[in-house]
């Protein structure tokens, strides 16, 4: 039998909002696998035990550029949320996000070669980066950029520095940064339902069939159940079928279509999305720096 251990039920419970006792049932379940107690609590506790699932640790900052008819996404990683707010590591930021849209690089080692200089620091940014970790004192590292050159309009929008969006456009531009802003908030996995990812259905599927399976209904009402469950699923997360934040009366893809707007993709950043970071016992951190500061 698997131990449980207290971290990994603290785990899950950071990834699902449940208690904690339903946390250490669930891994017991799962004999330790912290994917399949997910999924476990879902199916017990319905879409509440998603809801911690975005939560992300891992620190950094989003930017957006839009040069010409090119506009750029750009995510920088650092160790601290100290960092963020530093105004070297900003800049370094900012900076990258414009040389990618005009250079429109093929990757993040690409433009890590790109010519940039900083704080004294260069002629590339890969220099810059390399001298600021020495200047500041912590890691940092560009993870990721998004791209559109097709010729159509860009949008975009950044809710502080932790969360950026840019859409694709052709038509109003008031229309399509309130599709921006509402990307940030409601954070659709797709533009329509047919482009949901087909492991995020799965997983949906195989929960709703769980769930459905307890309820002790007929085969016929079983399978009914759970394609309703996987339907209202894709329209919950795909954009053109979410209620529009400014009015839920009307869908995203009805506000479009009265703004005469066409959006053609969208891309969401959050800082840290998807990266485990280790948990510090912080106030132990403190100590041992102070101890090292004399000398012990």
């Amino acid at each position: 039998m698997v131990a449980i251990t207290a971290s990994m039920v603290a785990e899950l419970r950071a990834r699902t909002d449940a208690p904690m006792m339903e946390c250490k049932k669930a891994l017991v379940e799962a004999e330790g696998d912290l994917v399949r107690g997910e999924e476990i609590l879902r199916v017990k506790l319905g879409n509440k035990a998603g809801k911690a699932s975005s939560r992300v640790t891992a620190e950094g900052v989003v930017s957006a550029a839009v040069v010409g008819t090119t506009g750029a996404l750009l995510e920088v990683n650092c160790e601290t949320d100290f960092v963020t707010k530093n105004d070297a590591f900003l800049a370094f930021v900012n900076a990258c996000a414009v040389l990618a849209a005009e250079h429109a690089p093929a990757d993040v080692a690409a433009l890590s070669a790109l010519p940039l200089a900083q704080e004294g620091f260069g002629p590339t940014v890969e220099d810059v980066r390399r001298g600021l970790i020495g200047k500041i004192g912590e890691n940092m590292s560009l993870r990721r950029f998004k791209l559109y050159s097709s010729g159509a309009k860009v949008a975009t929008y950044l809710h502080g520095t932790r969360i950026g969006v840019m859409v694709e456009f052709d038509g109003e531009e008031t229309a399509a940064k309130d599709v921006a802003m509402h990307v940030a908030a409601m954070k659709p996995a797709a533009l329509s339902s047919a482009e949901v990812p087909a492991e995020l259905v799965a997983k949906e599927r195989s929960i709703a069939e769980q769930k459905a399976a307890e309820s002790g209904k007929p085969a016929e009402i079983v399978s009914k159940m759970v394609e309703g469950s996987v339907q209202k699923f894709l329209k919950e997360v795909s954009l053109l079928n979410q209620s529009f934040v400014k009015n839920d009366k009307l869908t995203v893809e009805q506000m479009l279509k009265a703004a005469n707007t066409t959006v053609k993709s969208f891309t969401l950043y959050v800082v840290g999305e998807g990266i485990e970071k280790k948990v510090d016992d912080f106030a132990a951190e403190v100590a041992a720096q102070v101890a090292a500061a004399k000398g012990q």
